[in-house]
């Protein structure tokens, strides 16, 4: 199977995390909001698995199937023009079998590129040769079928504190190498915030870096300026969605009025332009 429009674009997907700026992700969780980020002029569009789960009633940590997220996702990458990038979990599933045929579903859905994290259950990790084993099984299986699926491979040894924290550096590296010789193309590090461990970071992994933004990081420019490569947003984004929402029912039900909306709602014939 060979689909050159898709190889096209995981080639530019992939270029888009070689400098010399930062890739900055504003991660979606459905058309409309990807719409409104590729209007934004975002190069490419990256989904919240979270953010995804939850709008369909999910709480996040692969409890929503492959089949109902990368739906989803084929329904994001049918309407817009970048690269899309899939937040995929821990690729649901453990088997080569398994991953090969998350594989092969992701390039069905349209996407090039996706998260695979290295957590199954909260405060522990799979072994990093587990890990190994389905960053190849990806890599292979996309390959096979024309398309080099920008691999973005998570660790969550900061996220979920893992191990002694004088010893997390180490580990993380560990496993950023490990990741990176098995074919992953970005090495994302959620759960750091501090200046001087992501720039020790950037030196030290060797592929591009990928950080979760959080109101303790530093500025966008700053990241920049240490190394950093690609910015993520993760659930922060549909939780903001979620929040105005709420704040638009709790002044309706307290205060009987409706300011919210008429405040910041997108002109209906604006978001249908969107959705053409």
């Amino acid at each position: 199977m060979s689909n050159p429009t898709l190889a096209a674009k995981a080639n530019q997907f992939l270029k888009l995390h070689q400098g010399p700026g930062i890739l900055v992700l504003a991660n979606v969780w459905d058309v409309a909001s990807a719409r409104i980020v590729e209007h934004a002029g975002f190069p490419a569009i990256a989904t919240s698995s979270a953010a995804v789960a939850n709008s369909l009633g999910y709480p996040d940590g692969q409890q929503i199937s492959r089949s109902e997220m990368l739906d989803v996702v084929g329904r994001i990458a049918a309407k817009v023009s970048v690269p899309v990038s899939a937040d995929l979990e821990a690729g649901y599933g453990e088997s080569a079998v398994e991953m090969a045929g998350t594989a092969r579903a992701l390039i069905e859905a349209g996407a090039v590129g996706l998260n695979l994290e290295d957590s199954m259950e909260e405060r522990a990790l799979i072994p990093i040769e587990q890990h190994v084993e389905k960053v190849k099984c990806i890599r292979d299986t996309g390959e096979r079928m024309g398309v080099h699926v920008v691999i973005n491979a998570r660790t969550d040894a900061y996220l979920a504190g893992i191990g002694e924290p004088s010893s997390r550096f180490d580990h993380t590296l560990e496993r950023l190498t490990a990741y990176r010789k098995a074919g992953a193309d970005s090495l994302f590090v959620p759960g750091v915030y501090d200046a001087e461990t992501i720039g020790r970071l950037a030196q030290a992994a060797p592929g591009p870096l990928n950080v979760l933004a959080n109101p303790a990081s530093p500025s966008i420019q700053e990241l920049e300026r240490l190394g950093v490569r690609r910015l993520s947003f993760g659930s922060w984004p549909a939780r903001a969605a979620l929040g105005f929402f709420a704040r638009f029912t709790r002044e309706l039900i307290e205060q009987r009025t409706f300011a919210t909306l008429s405040d910041w709602a997108i002109p209906y014939a604006e978001i249908n332009r969107l959705m053409s």
